[in-house]
């Protein structure tokens, strides 16, 4: 019976693609690995977790106040520039505080972060913090500070103190050099501590502590439309993360509330100057009032000098008051004008009796603020900078024209008070000169110390204004941590766990694909339309070279003789020769011709070997039986007849060999030798079956030689032996029909979890199932 080619189609598609069952089984074979690989990885991740020290998340929320004092004028530019610069970005600007190295310098200062406690285990080093038993305290200025790392170890009642270069021994609270850090002493904290433990003090410049702690600090928004700020900390030592950012929280305020008392101070400053030139002034004129009394030794002033003093009193106070004013006037004008360009605040406006000009003042300081603010994340040449330096030259100018204006009003008051107080001139004229020069100097008097109460009353308002100063920062989350944020235990587990599965399965998966050995049936029905005939499982014993035997009912036996029953599927009644070839040596041809002929012969069936693989003959070797004499003796002597050269094998009376003879040098020119003819008709006359033992076709042509008197080639492939490329051989055969009906046979078949070797045997079978646990998995 010959095969007969199916319709063409593309066998290759799946040829590269993964044989997930397969590879499934091999996964379930291995089990052993992946456990193993699980309980290495998961302990790793034990060990990781308890000797990785965690980081904790600190974090604190809060809200920044709009300012009152807020001009105008500073909402509508926002406005105008579609709020590109409205709240929001104030709260943007406040961010940019936040992460300034001089505001976390101070908390540096503060705090003292530069030093470090650290206690020195076998595998970790804790950080101690405040639970450190020393203190070590820097007599000079930390500025000039280098970096020192110093071990600490107790002796009795002293302190040893030591690095590689350095080597001390001192008493508590002793002043003594380190260098790097100038003069310090060690300072005992607490009495619990083991005098034989180890501890690490690690001193640091302050410049690498703020960038240190600068690196740990997010500052964010977290909701655009709400002024609210969100800092976040984290940190090995949740105590020194809250400390951080309360001292940082702190540090804000206060440079906050120093920002908002600076107008306070400012008009402080000048209130006190205009009050030492006026009290000086003050201080002249009672001088010369008491001067002349005494000269001119006056007591009383007559009744009409007291009257023309009280219908005057009205005048005098008004041009008192309209003097001061103009007095004020002029010292805020002058104050601008000796600013030039130079943008400094201007003191409170509530100097002068003008709210609309107190509205200019606040308004101008409250730009010149907010510029200040700006210009720790903004340039000079920023638009919004710009506009903010427009807006401050606009309020210099307004306040300039509004003092104008205030004080052409007050000239022209004062000209209405100098009209009035000329009519009383004629009366003042009766009154004798000394009189008239007495009220003149009182006049004056009254002028002088009404400014001089004025500025006095100023000067407290504003100093109680001062007390009233809040911060526009708001906590509404204080700093709290939380976490462990790094590691966390379930991922890092869970991360060992996988790791545990992936490791093998990847090694498994890559071993596979790289292997270009034929490891199942699957791939050889994958890469060729060759038909198989069956499959051979490995020998118990690899010593054994016939593995057939009357009453044999091991696996391998009845694969054999599943093979026997297969044949007929492929070998018509009258058809009774078989060739065995391969791709190359080592495959397993004689071990399956030797076994083949034999389940032949146990069923009745005489049959007959020919040992053709004349340049490397195997067969003999296997049945250990002389090669001296056989097949090239045929050939070449004509007088050798078939019957001589056929021998029997000695292990079953129905089994017979042709050995090869001596090796000879023209192996193919013999196979071509008219004589084989004669032997092939004497073979088929006088036996049942004929089985050649060929040499691989990949390797020499014998067997395609050979194959002209074959019913049935049977290629032989051997798992984990013949290479996936080696089957392009016998589908080139089976396309090109170089050969006759031919089939694969699968030799050294491994299981793949099932019972037995592919078949379903198991009823009766011997197995290996006594073995112990241990013997089979490591047997795999």
């Amino acid at each position: 019976m010959s095969n007969s080619i199916p319709p063409q189609e593309d066998i290759f598609v799946e040829k590269n693609q993964v044989d997930f069952k397969l590879l499934a089984a091999k996964m379930l074979r291995n089990w052993y690995w992946f456990l193993l690989s699980i309980v290495v990885f998961m302990s790793v991740s034990y060990i990781y977790l308890r000797y990785t020290t965690p980081i904790f998340r600190t974090t604190a929320k809060i809200l920044i106040k709009s300012d009152q004092n807020q001009s105008s004028g500073e909402d509508a530019m926002a406005k105008a520039l579609n709020s590109q610069f409205s709240t929001s970005s104030n709260v943007e600007g406040e961010v940019e505080i936040f992460k300034t190295r001089h505001l976390m310098e101070q908390v540096v200062r503060n705090t003292k972060a530069y030093i470090g406690y650290f206690h020195k285990g076998k595998i970790l080093t804790v950080d101690l913090y405040k639970h450190s038993p020393i203190l070590l305290t820097l007599l000079d200025s930390p500025d000039s500070i280098k970096p020192v790392s110093l071990e600490v170890n107790f002796s009795g009642s002293k302190v040893r103190l030591h690095n590689e270069r350095y080597d001390k021994l001192v008493n508590f609270y002793e002043p003594f050099i380190v260098p790097g850090l100038g003069r310090v002493q060690i300072e005992k904290q607490s009495d619990q501590f083991d005098k034989k433990d180890t501890y690490i003090v690690n001193v640091v410049t302050i410049k690498s502590t703020v960038s240190y702690l600068l690196s740990k600090l997010e500052v964010s928004i977290p909701i655009k439309q709400v002024d609210m700020i969100y800092l976040s900390f984290t940190d090995p030592v949740s105590d020194f993360s809250e400390n951080v950012l309360n001292k940082l929280i702190k540090a804000y305020t206060d440079g906050n509330l120093l920002d908002k008392n600076q107008i306070a101070d400012s008009t402080i400053s000048f209130i006190d100057n205009r009050l030492l030139y006026v009290g000086k002034e003050l201080g002249n004129v009672e001088g010369n009032v008491q001067t002349f009394k005494q000269r001119n030794k006056l007591a009383d002033l007559t009744a009409q000098s007291s009257l023309l003093v009280n219908s005057t009193a009205d005048y005098l106070e008004q041009r008192a008051k309209a003097e001061t004013q103009l007095s004020i006037i002029g010292s805020v004008e002058k104050y601008l004008e000796d600013s030039g360009t130079n943008q400094r605040l201007v003191p409170s406006g509530g100097l002068l009796d003008d709210p609309n000009f107190a509205d200019l003042v606040a308004r101008y300081n409250g730009i010149v603020l907010e510029k200040e603010k700006r210009s720790i994340g903004q340039t000079e040449d920023n638009p919004y900078m710009q506009n903010l330096n427009n807006q401050i030259a606009l309020a210099r100018a307004d306040m300039l024209s509004s003092l104008k204006g205030m004080k052409r009003a007050l000239t022209i008051s004062l000209e209405k008070i100098d009209a009035r107080s000329n009519m009383l001139a004629g009366k003042v004229n009766e009154v004798p000169v000394v009189e008239r020069g007495f009220l003149d100097l009182s006049r004056q008097q009254q002028i002088k110390q009404e400014l001089y109460v004025f500025l006095l009353q100023k000067r407290e308002e504003t100093a109680i204004s001062k007390t009233s100063n809040t911060s526009n920062c708001k906590i509404i989350e204080p700093p709290a941590s939380v976490g462990p944020i790094s590691p966390i235990r379930t991922n890092i587990l869970g991360y060992g766990f996988l790791v545990g599965l992936l490791i093998p399965f990847a090694s498994i998966f890559v071993a596979d694909r790289l292997n270009n050995k034929i490891n199942s049936k699957e791939q050889v029905t994958n890469n060729t339309q060759v038909s198989i005939i069956g499959e051979i499982g490995k020998s118990a014993n690899i010593l054994d070279t016939i593995v057939v035997d009357q009453g044999s009912r091991t696996p391998i036996s009845e694969q054999f003789r599943a093979l026997r029953t297969n044949l007929a599927f492929f070998l018509n009644e009258n058809e009774k020769t078989i060739l065995l070839t391969s791709s190359m040596s080592g495959e397993g041809k004689s071990f399956i011709a030797i076994n083949l002929a034999t389940v032949l012969a146990i069923s009745g069936k005489k049959v007959v070997i020919m040992e053709m693989d004349l340049r490397k003959p195997n067969l003999s070797n296997k049945l250990r039986m002389k090669n001296d004499f056989g097949f090239t003796n045929y050939i070449v002597s004509p007088d050798v007849a078939p019957a001589d050269i056929i021998k029997p094998s000695g292990t079953h009376e129905n089994l017979f060999i042709i050995n090869s003879g001596n090796i000879p040098p023209n192996p193919t020119e013999i196979i071509l030798n008219k004589r084989m003819d004669v032997l092939i008709k004497y073979l088929d006359e006088n036996f049942d079956n004929i089985i050649i033992d060929a040499p691989p076709i990949g390797m020499v042509t014998d067997a395609q030689l050979l194959s002209k008197y074959s019913d049935l080639t049977l290629y032989v492939v051997r798992q984990g032996f013949t290479f996936k490329e080696q089957l392009e051989i016998p589908q080139e055969i089976y396309v090109n029909k170089k050969m006759h009906n031919i089939a694969i046979l699968m030799n050294d078949v491994k299981s793949e979890g099932r019972y037995g070797y592919g078949y379903g045997y198991g009823y009766g079978l011997e197995q290996d199932d006594k073995k112990g646990f241990f013997a089979r998995i490591f047997k795999k």
